[in-house]
């Protein structure tokens, strides 16, 4: 049965009626650490050492928090040049045996050109919102997920070659995401929220088309949950249609919601560096995936079970 606006507007007055719901513990400074650290290591662009730094550090990170964190390594032809890339997914589990499962995912590669600069220029980016800031938040939500255990399954999980396809070339963008629902088919949360470029300053993150389109109960209640928080960051209007890492989950008919801002000046650019964005716009988004944990999820709201 669709969704109409209407629908949707009196379901968000609902929640704004709603007394609003203290935010549970989201350390942003902590988040903020992270997307500097990233920064550090250079960009992240698969093949580079940036790539392989990163990886090393997500994956000891992880293992001190997580109850189990499974490497998804595989290697494919450059489709831009004669070399192999090894590119590698991390999926860290928290309560892994609960039948029950909610999957919060970020993509970590960088953009290996910065082809939005005028004219564009065939180097690297450091992609502080790009790639950083999406995993930072989700770090930081693994701190609070060790701190005090989620009362449902949560998967965290990163994605690489989210960003490797040159402009207009569909087909190697996602590669990632791609891979990881194609090797393990059988794997299929109740719902999966996408966090991407939600570190930019005076962050916006409407309600992205194929999300609303596709799973209009699961955006309701997450966009409800960011009003009753008083998280500003959220504006309840339909978006725009963003070829990103919940397509392939969409494809196969999995609940999927992408978080993000594609109104970001700095976006493929030499300027998406820490200087663009702000340890607040990360703090919302991190208190906002807490309360869906423990308060909407953990009570089967908007989920797919």
């Amino acid at each position: 049965m669709p969704f109409s606006t209407s629908d949707l507007l009196r379901s968000l007055l609902v929640g704004l009626l709603v007394l609003a719901t203290p935010a549970r513990a989201f350390d942003e400074d902590a988040a903020w650490s992270y997307l500097l650290e990233q920064v550090e290591f250079g960009p992240r662009d698969p093949g580079s050492e940036g790539h392989e730094v990163c990886l090393d550090w997500m994956l000891d990170s992880l293992r001190d928090r997580a109850d189990r964190v499974e490497p998804h390594t595989f290697v494919i032809a450059d489709p831009y040049g004669e070399r192999t890339l090894q590119l590698t997914n991390v999926k860290a589990s928290f309560r892994p045996e609960d039948p029950v499962r909610v999957a919060f995912a970020a993509h970590w590669d960088t953009r290996p050109r910065a082809d939005m600069e005028d004219p564009p220029v065939d180097a690297p980016i450091l992609g502080a919102n790009d790639g950083a800031s999406g995993v930072a938040v989700l770090m930081a939500l693994a701190d609070e997920l060790a701190r005090e255990a989620p009362p449902i399954g949560v998967d965290l999980i990163f994605f690489d070659g989210e960003d490797y396809g040159r402009e207009g070339d569909l087909a190697n963008y996602l590669i990632g995401s791609r891979r990881f629902v194609t090797d393990f088919p059988n794997y299929r949360p109740a719902a999966l929220v996408l966090v991407d470029m939600v570190g930019g300053k005076d962050l916006r993150i409407p309600m992205e088309a194929q999300s609303l389109s596709a799973n209009p109960v699961l955006t309701r209640v997450v966009f409800n949950r960011a009003l009753t928080l008083g998280l500003d960051a959220f504006d309840p209007v339909p978006g725009r249609a963003v070829w990103d890492d919940h397509i392939p989950f969409l494809q196969r008919g999995i609940p999927a919601i992408d978080l993000i801002d594609m109104d970001y000046a700095e976006w493929h650019t030499l300027s998406d560096a820490p200087e663009a964005c702000d340890r607040d716009s990360l703090g919302q988004v991190g208190r906002l995936l807490v309360a869906l944990i423990r308060e909407d999820f953990a009570r089967g709201r908007g989920l797919n079970r």
